[in-house]
């Protein structure tokens, strides 16, 4: 799990006006970790990530078994930060049958004659589940405030400070009724640097196994690099609550991310303290009688 001074480090205080140059992309995140140089710090992460998987996996177990509560995890991001490799790193030890994954694209025809909440309701984990978000409906006030043109229809009304502000409340109070009917929230912000962000392009363009995962919008996004950053902080500031807190992951360095993220889900499923659904009287004798037959054979 995460040592709970990382975890300060890297999770928003509700209420908190963020500054992203309050948050290093790269391995500056605690004054204790200076001591140790960068070879140290991935072999410890890459350890920490290997204990994060099993405890993960152990606690799914129980998550999927007792049936109560949830788990929705939100990762958001600039292009390249490492979202896809996140979660393939992370979820390696799941039980499959127990987790799902949704990206969301550009929102369809049908998606856009309902509200900008609708199709990530329709795709939220049943209980005993955990759900990924690999973008999610914090796009309607990133992306989307970066583009206004995007908004879609809209009822007559200025597109103002209030307007993207009734947009947070509006997450706000949807994410605390899921949390008050079970779903445990957890939201990461990958934090990767510009020019971190430039040399993972570079590599995709100059390696031909990798130029399917570059996109020409992407890079067109760049150019947006300050605006996207302004309407990160105003998102964090406005929407990491009690009740589903931000977490700015360093993101420069992917084992790093990986094994901060890993840390905080098996921390948080594993406070569930979850146990195995009791037996009933009725179930207990079935299971004897069960048992007693196979015996028998």
């Amino acid at each position: 799990m995460i040592h709970r001074k990382l975890l300060k480090a890297i999770r928003v205080k509700p209420g908190s006006k963020v500054d992203l140059d309050d948050y290093d992309p790269g391995l500056h995140i605690l004054p204790e970790l200076e001591e140790f140089d960068k070879d140290e710090l991935k072999s410890m992460a890459s350890e920490k990530l290997r204990e994060n998987v099993v405890e993960l996996a152990e606690a799914q177990e129980l998550l999927y078994a007792s049936d109560v509560y949830s788990v929705l995890i939100v990762l958001q991001a600039m292009d390249a930060a490492g979202k896809d490799g996140t979660i393939k790193h992370v979820m390696s030890g799941v039980n499959p049958q127990g987790c799902q994954v949704f990206a969301f694209k550009k929102p369809s025809a049908e998606e856009l004659d309902h509200n900008f909440l609708w199709r990530y309701m329709r795709a939220l984990p049943e209980r005993g589940r955990i759900g990924i978000f690999n973008r999610s409906y914090y796009e309607d006030v990133l992306v989307v405030k970066v583009h206004p043109e995007y908004l879609g229809k809209l009822p007559k009304g200025k597109v103002d400070e209030s307007f993207w502000q009734k947009r947070y409340d509006d997450i706000n109070r949807f994410e605390r009724h899921l949390v008050r009917n079970g779903t445990i929230i957890l939201k990461f912000f990958l934090n990767v640097s510009k020019g971190e962000q430039k040399r993972r392009f570079l590599e995709r363009l100059e390696n031909p196994e990798k130029h399917w995962k570059f996109s020409e919008a992407d890079l067109a996004e760049r150019d947006w690099w300050k605006d996207y950053r302004k309407a990160f902080e105003d998102c964090f500031s406005a929407t990491s609550t009690k009740w589903a807190p931000w977490h700015i992951i360093p993101a420069d360095h992917k084992w790093a991310a990986r094994a901060l993220v890993s840390g905080v889900i098996a921390k948080e499923v594993k406070d569930l303290d979850l146990e195995p659904p009791p037996l009933t009287p009725e179930r207990k004798k079935a299971l004897a009688q069960a048992k007693k037959k196979l015996m028998s054979e």
